[in-house]
């Protein structure tokens, strides 16, 4: 069961030359409930990519493809953060994830452009030595945002589960009304429709 979240987040590359690498990436995205996922002057060929994107995401959720920097569109309100291995950027642990975010992650051997780099509003590093996977570094941030905007049991003291799952939601419940029922609805509470 997929935990319910709350804002919206979207994933994507710059740059990247590998399509299997996005694909798998594509995979995750769509694994954690990505709203969208993107592309950024990346030479991706969908046939390649579908070998790791057993999910196929493309047929699931928008894929946006910009040819560079300049032309990438996210949409209003949406908090572009980068993923890179810099000695400024926030340790991944410490950030706290925006509501609405479009995540960015650099190409192979290679690190996110300064022109990204400048549009980006947060840049986290994941404290690992050295670089990992593109997958296994777009599963890191998605499962720590997801341990923020979740909504999970608090973990207990000792080793183990919790005692009680969390609440589940009954959903939307009865209207509220901000005013006064009007006469003509007050009129007809308390009878039974036949």
């Amino acid at each position: 069961m997929l935990a319910r979240s709350r804002g919206y987040f979207g994933l994507g590359v710059e740059g990247v030359s590998k399509s299997a690498n996005v694909g798998a990436l594509l995979r995750t995205a769509h694994a954690f409930g990505a709203g969208f996922c993107f592309t950024v002057g990346a030479g991706f060929d969908a046939r390649a990519g579908r070998a790791a994107d057993t999910s196929d995401t493309p047929a699931h959720l928008p894929l946006w493809r910009f040819a560079g920097v300049e032309h990438l569109q996210l949409p209003q309100g949406c908090t572009l953060v980068g993923v890179e291995l810099l000695d400024d950027a926030l340790d991944l642990p410490s950030f706290r994830h925006p509501l609405n975010a479009a995540y960015v992650l650099g190409p192979e051997r290679a690190s996110l452009s300064p022109p990204l780099l400048a549009r980006c509003r947060h840049v986290v590093r994941i404290p690992t030595r050295f670089a990992l996977n593109l997958a296994v570094a777009g599963a890191l941030v998605l499962y720590d945002r997801l341990l923020q905007h979740g909504r999970f049991a608090e973990r207990p003291v000792m080793p183990g589960g919790p005692a009680t799952p969390p609440p589940v939601p009954a959903g939307h419940g009865p209207p509220v009304f901000r005013r006064t029922l009007p006469a003509w609805l007050q009129a007809g509470q308390g009878e039974d429709e036949t």
